[in-house]
């Protein structure tokens, strides 16, 4: 009997296309200009918490990451010991050292530009680089968005902060909750597993219990335990999975009987 055999055609990974240079500097500018108005909101909630003139705008040039700028001066404001609002804002930050180690095979730049680069990762460059097809897009993305992002966040925290007494009552403008509001949105789109989204409603469950109940800036920091709390879950999970799974290795005796047939047992 002739056995015929069908050649499956081999299936590769295809690279993405390669983008236009325009296209890429269109999204960085889009992404860059978007969140750097946003800093206008920080200059008047900064001066609001009681930071002068010349220390909102050291903040933004030298930490230059939303996030932690808002949960800072939002402890402050709120009446929070300055060490328990640093602390709160100093974790939030460290996630952009897990981008830089993302980044810098991505970028492959060389030894001497990396602690330049490093004041630029922050959560819209790293978005903007990510998706880029190539090293030669992702480079361009990633300064075009940075440059941007670094020059409007800093000029609209100084406009921020020199008009915050025009302004009135701040609190009845709500700025305070533009930087949050810009950063929840970033990350929104980002949870799309079903371990993701359970981690940052844990997150927002155990801010809202902790609010009423810990000094500001703490709930910041308790929240913040909801993501290796899940994964130590997930772990575990994984783990019994594993352990529960039969044995596949099963001894199988073929032979043949005289009609010809073939007995598996």
């Amino acid at each position: 009997m002739q056995s015929h055999q069908q050649h499956q055609p081999e299936q590769t990974h295809q690279p993405r296309p390669a983008k236009p240079p325009s296209a890429v500097v269109r999204d960085a500018l889009g992404v860059g200009v978007a969140v750097g108005l946003s800093g206008f909101a920080f200059g008047v909630t900064a001066v609001g918490s009681g930071l002068s003139l010349l220390q909102t705008c050291a903040l933004s040039l030298l930490v230059f990451t939303g996030a932690s700028q808002f949960a800072l001066v939002g402890a402050l404001a709120a009446g929070g010991n300055p060490f328990t609002a640093a602390a709160g804002a100093f974790f939030l930050g460290t996630r952009n050292a897990f981008y830089g180690l993302r980044l810098s095979g991505l970028l492959g730049l060389r030894a001497a530009v990396k602690p330049f680069a490093a004041h630029w990762v922050i959560d819209e460059t790293s978005a903007v680089t990510l998706v880029q097809p190539d090293r030669r897009s992702a480079r361009l993305g990633f300064a075009v968005t940075g440059l941007t992002l670094y020059l409007l966040w800093n000029l609209t925290t100084f406009a921020g902060a020199k008009g915050a007494g025009a302004l009135g009552d701040r609190a009845a403008w709500g700025l305070d909750a533009a930087g949050p509001a810009v950063f929840v949105a970033l990350l929104a789109p980002l949870l799309t597993s079903a371990v993701e989204r359970f981690a940052a409603g844990l997150a927002v469950v155990l801010l809202l219990m902790s609010l009423p109940l810990l000094p500001a800036g703490v709930p910041v920091l308790v929240a913040a335990l909801a993501a290796p709390a899940v994964l130590y879950a997930e772990g575990r999970r994984a783990r019994t999975r594993t352990a529960d799974r039969p044995e596949t290795g099963v001894d199988t005796h073929v032979r043949g009987n005289s009609a010809g047939e073939v007995d598996a047992r």
